[in-house]
């Protein structure tokens, strides 16, 4: 659950958009010189969303994975080798921890209709944000165009969609978890998160939802020497230097 957030409009232009995220995320709608020094801030301007606090400030920009959805690097990618499927012409993921939203251009861009589901509504305003940004980006438009945000917990959607012929073929799983990079900047930024969201503490009922839609696939992402998700022993894994990405295939009825 968000801590209370103030939402800050930084010009007139911005005051009804300031208006309508306050009321998704329940933030208060304040004046920029009614923020104090230790408040948490989204703050709205022309550019898009900022989040700030703690001298702290966070502006999800897509753009900055470029490099990483050319070709040539994209291929590179464990998260793209563990995602991949056989024999799919369309294939569809779930995101169902989207976060910033990283993760899921890799899946979009190596060619999968991707849901992101978000549970912390400021988290998920700044990630649609996000991703109308690198909607209007020409190097990105096109794989951005097949990501699609929902603002709320997965767990509900992952069961409807098990119940349909259509579900997902991967579901890709990232309980966030704490030292995963020795970047700094990095560091700072998931700090600035978690005043928002905690790391999962409900594995079980994690892993449940994802093996409820049915997939061919399910991903999870884990420290390299990190424990299995719920106990579920994976098919594989695909590992880096400090990252493992564990893949459970699900066997089709």
């Amino acid at each position: 659950m968000s801590e209370r957030v103030l939402v800050c409009a930084m010009s007139a232009a911005c005051d009804e958009r300031a208006r309508t995220i306050a009321g998704r995320v329940g933030g208060v709608l304040v004046a920029p010189g009614d923020v104090g020094a230790d408040a948490l801030v989204l703050r709205v301007d022309r550019d898009g969303l900022t989040l700030a606090g703690d001298g702290m400030e966070l502006r999800p920009d897509l753009t900055r994975m470029m490099p990483r959805v050319r070709p040539g690097a994209l291929s590179r990618e464990l998260l793209v080798r563990a995602v991949r499927v056989r024999g799919v012409d369309r294939p569809r993921a779930v995101d169902a921890t989207a976060g910033l939203g990283e993760d899921s251009l890799l899946l979009a861009a190596a060619g999968f209709e991707v849901e992101l589901f978000e549970r912390d509504p400021v988290i998920a305003v700044l990630l649609e944000d996000a991703v109308a940004r690198a909607r209007e980006d020409a190097g990105l438009a096109s794989i951005a165009l097949r990501m699609h945000v929902h603002a709320g917990d997965s767990a509900e959607a992952l069961a409807r969609m098990g119940e349909r012929d259509d579900g997902p073929d991967v579901v890709y799983l990232d309980p966030m978890f704490p030292g995963r990079t020795k970047s700094a900047a990095v560091k700072k930024k998931f700090q600035l998160l978690h005043h928002l969201e905690h790391p999962c503490d409900d594995e079980e009922a994690l892993m449940t939802a994802a093996l409820a839609a049915r997939p061919r696939k399910i991903v999870v992402k884990r420290p390299v020497k990190g424990p299995y998700l719920a106990g579920v022993k994976p098919s594989h894994s695909v590992a880096g230097k400090a990252v493992r990405y564990d893949c459970i295939v699900v066997p089709r009825a």
